[in-house]
């Protein structure tokens, strides 16, 4: 089992100064280094308080200055709104200047402040991200590249520096949705499951990830697919539910606020639950240290879970999990 932090860096009502919210992730980020974590991943967002960070590639190499074994994780990199060769070379500069230690993960984008802003059509995302990916991939492994596509047209172009890891860093897609799974799968590329998925959903598209792959002649034996949850940890399962409460709260009103025109909240069920009630039910894992062991024991048996990547609903429930729940699994 391995064990990563998917993490934000949220700004709730603005409290406290900016800067704050960077020390003390980067606090964090020192702490994994130590703990046993295999990586940070660190989430890419714009124009909101949700999360602020919106570049993953910089902050990336905040975190490689401050640490030495962990991996940097992108989570992820929003492909459709860069230039593929600038995105290139700033995530290889990050693989040279940490040593070879990045994790990439490519993702589309979901918010339409984000296309928006940054003149992406969002009916054009979905193209434009898979452009881009291609795109990034030749630029690293060939001397020379050039590349004719929708949206692209590049001539001879060669890319430095290239990645310290040969041929690329380890790469994968985040697939939340049926057709991106069977995109990624069809590629042969692992893939980043979500964070708001219900475990059952979770448990459904890995089987459906499986068998694209079968489909198209690859397999998912010895892959890492980390699988994105919530985490309130607690000394009791009282207190650790009232910190998941607020969290589920807090992801709702993020993902439904006018910056995505209410975009998460219009298109989902949520099972027919309260969404907050959903996550609160479904998705977030809530308890003692014990409890939560337990029911990590229990997805790594009924969905194949062999890398968590958790994201902290607190600063205790980071504490807890550094010290109670990494050690024994």
């Amino acid at each position: 089992m391995k064990f990563g932090v998917l993490q934000f860096f949220s700004w709730p009502g603005r409290h406290g100064p900016l800067e704050q919210v960077y020390a003390r992730a980067l606090e964090r980020i020192e702490i994994m280094d130590r703990t046993g974590f295999d990586a940070v991943w660190l989430a890419e967002h714009h124009f909101t308080t949700f999360s602020v960070c919106p570049s993953v590639h910089m902050l990336g190499v905040a975190a490689a200055a401050r640490t030495t074994r962990l991996r940097i994780g992108t989570a992820v990199s929003l492909a459709a709104l860069y230039h593929p060769l600038r995105l290139a070379e700033e995530v290889a500069l990050l693989d040279v200047l940490s040593g070879g230690r990045v994790c990439w993960g490519a993702g589309r984008g979901f918010s339409p402040a984000e296309f928006n802003a940054f003149g992406v059509p969002p009916a054009e995302s979905a193209e434009r991200f898979r452009e881009a990916v291609e795109i990034v991939l030749k630029a690293w492994t060939e001397p020379r590249m050039s590349y004719s596509g929708a949206f692209h047209q590049i001539a001879e172009v060669e890319v430095m520096p290239k990645p310290l890891q040969q041929p690329h860093p380890p790469v994968w897609m985040a697939a939340s949705s049926i057709p991106a799974i069977e995109w990624a799968a069809s590629r042969g590329f692992s893939i980043l499951m979500d964070p708001h998925s219900s475990t059952r959903e979770l448990g459904e598209k890995r089987l459906a990830y499986r068998a694209e792959l079968a489909k198209a002649g690859h397999s998912d034996q010895g892959r890492d697919i980390p699988m994105a949850r919530l985490l309130a940890l607690a000394p009791t399962a009282a207190e650790a539910e009232a910190v998941a409460r607020r969290g589920s709260q807090w992801l709702v009103d993020s993902y439904s606020g006018p910056q995505h025109n209410k975009v998460q909240v219009s298109q989902r069920t949520y099972d027919g639950q309260d969404p907050v009630q959903f996550y609160l039910d479904k998705v977030v894992l809530h308890g003692t240290p014990e409890s939560v062991i337990d029911q990590i024991t229990e997805l790594r048996e009924t969905i194949e879970l062999n890398y968590l990547m958790c994201a902290p609903l607190s600063r205790e429930s980071f504490r807890l999990l550094a010290d109670k729940v990494v050690p024994r699994l």
